[in-house]
C-alpha cells in the first residue's frame, strides 16, 4: 500500500515537473515577429513617402516606433496586411528606396520566409509589418508592388483594428 501512494506521489511529482518544464519553456522560446506599432503620443516624426506601382506618390508623417503597415492603413494607402502584423504572409510587401535599405534593421527569418513568398520580390524588399521608423529613416520612400499574392478581390479593403 505504501508504495502505491509512493508511486503516485511521484507521478504527481513528476507530472507537475513537467508542466513546469513545459511552461518555462514556452517562455523562453523566441517569439515570432508580431510587429505592433509603439510609437509614444510624444514621439518624433519622421516624413515616409509610399510610391504606388503608378508612381503616385503618397507623403504621410509617422512617428518613431510606428511600423509601416500601421502607418499605411492610418492614412489610407493601400497596403493589405492580410496577417495582421503576424509576419504570417507577404502581403504588406514594399519596396525601399536602396539609399535607406542599409538603414533598417536586418530581416528575420521568419520575415525572409515570408519575403520568399511575395510577389515582384526585389533585393530592398522588405514587409511594411516589421520594420519600425527611426530617425534615420527620415525622408525613406516605399515603392508599393503592383500586386500582391494574398489580395482580396472585388474591391476588398481590410481595414485595421
Amino acid at each position: 500500500m505504501l508504495s502505491l501512494i509512493s508511486a503516485r506521489v511521484a507521478r504527481q511529482s513528476l507530472a507537475g515537473a513537467t508542466q513546469t518544464s513545459r511552461l518555462l519553456a514556452a517562455q523562453m522560446a523566441p517569439r515570432r515577429a508580431h510587429s505592433t506599432s509603439s510609437a509614444a503620443p510624444d514621439a518624433a516624426t519622421v516624413n515616409v513617402t509610399y510610391v504606388s506601382a503608378t508612381g503616385e506618390e503618397f507623403p504621410v508623417v509617422g512617428k518613431v516606433g510606428e511600423n509601416l503597415l500601421t502607418l499605411a492603413h492610418a492614412n489610407d494607402i493601400d497596403l493589405e496586411g492580410a496577417c495582421e502584423c503576424s509576419c504570417a504572409c507577404s502581403t504588406c510587401h514594399v519596396i525601399v528606396h536602396p539609399a535607406f535599405y542599409d538603414k533598417i534593421p536586418e530581416p528575420t527569418d521568419e520575415e525572409n520566409d515570408m519575403l520568399d513568398l511575395a510577389f515582384g520580390l526585389q533585393e530592398t524588399s522588405r514587409l511594411g509589418c516589421q520594420v519600425q521608423l527611426t530617425p534615420e529613416l527620415e525622408g525613406i520612400r516605399l515603392l508599393l508592388p503592383v500586386a500582391t499574392r494574398n489580395m482580396a478581390v472585388d474591391g476588398f479593403k481590410p481595414t485595421p483594428h
